[in-house]
């Protein structure tokens, strides 16, 4: 009993403290699903079907499509294309406060995110690549490759430039806080408008559900399909060296993220959507942040890049 007590304890900490696995595992790549991570990830999922419980109201509905494009936004400016790539500067405070936007979409820490992403890149739709859809089958490159094993732990080495950075260590570490604490402020957020506007016809419960569990779910799906989809359906300007493919529809649902092919083709730049037809909000949002001197030197496509 005391040992199995102290195997689910360690589990548990593991869930709490990402650091906590070891961080230099062996990797067994598609071998290693460990069912209690999926645990969340199906609570999340179940809770999409709490409005049977707690009903709907429209500032339930607005506040949910505020979350997602809000946390969307903060996936696909900063996780990616500032802590991934490096296609703007900011200042150290701005930086952690890029890191805890992006962090309240539960999507893992920065430093989890940007080490795997920047690994995708190496090794993209090639042995390695922890989700490709080439490589693997659609339901593990869409969303089963987060829980596995050995996906779970953060790879510092391969983000030197991030990991000198406490704060966002910290943030990494215990990638559970922010989104819970988001969640708390989405119930009293509820409760408020509930006591002081009782006509909104909404309360702390329906609040939770439909600002953060049903827009979360949203936003996870809506942010994997370009691990998956996008290197399966939509078109090739340039011939790279994975399947990626720019699609129009992906690029709406993600804000941009769906020029897929071009961003592969060169990563270095801040905008996705190489010409001013292809809607990158996302990049829209990012020059607005610099006009406001919040964000600056956003590097541009070079010339060379949009000749080829």
């Amino acid at each position: 009993m005391t040992r199995s007590f102290s195997a689910a304890l360690k589990r548990l900490i593991s869930l709490l403290d990402t650091h906590h696995v070891p961080q230099n595992a062996p990797k067994t790549l598609g071998k290693g699903i460990e069912w209690q991570r999926w645990l969340p990830m199906v609570f999340m999922h179940l809770m999409c079907l709490a409005p049977l419980l707690v009903g709907w109201s429209w500032v339930a509905v607005i506040t949910c499509v505020v979350m997602y494009l809000v946390r969307m936004f903060a996936i696909t400016g900063f996780y990616h294309r500032y802590f991934s790539h490096r296609t703007f500067k900011v200042n150290r405070t701005m930086q952690f406060v890029l890191a805890v936007a992006g962090n309240s979409a539960v999507q893992r820490g920065p430093l989890w995110w940007a080490a795997h992403h920047r690994h995708h890149h190496l090794h993209s739709d090639q042995e390695g690549d922890a989700h490709s859809p080439i490589r693997h089958s659609l339901f593990w490159s869409h969303m089963a490759w987060i829980v596995a094993k050995e996906n779970y732990a953060t790879d510092l080495k391969s983000i030197p430039d991030l990991a000198r950075f406490p704060e966002l260590r910290f943030l990494d570490r215990f990638d559970t806080l922010v989104p819970v604490l988001l969640g708390v402020v989405m119930f009293f957020f509820g409760v408020a408008l509930n006591y002081f506007w009782p006509g909104l016809g909404t309360n702390g419960w329906q609040m939770l559900v439909w600002g953060f569990f049903i827009s979360t779910v949203v936003l996870f799906h809506g942010t994997c399909t370009i691990n998956s989809l996008s290197h399966l359906f939509g078109s090739r300007r340039f011939e790279t060296t994975d399947k990626s493919r720019n699609n129009f529809l992906l690029a709406l649902i993600t804000l941009g993220e769906g020029w897929h092919n071009n961003h592969h083709h060169y990563q270095a730049t801040v905008r996705q959507g190489f010409y001013w037809w292809e809607i990158d909000v996302t990049w829209y949002g990012l020059v607005v942040m610099s006009w406001l001197r919040l964000v600056k030197d956003l590097k541009p496509v070079p010339a060379k890049v949009l000749a080829a």
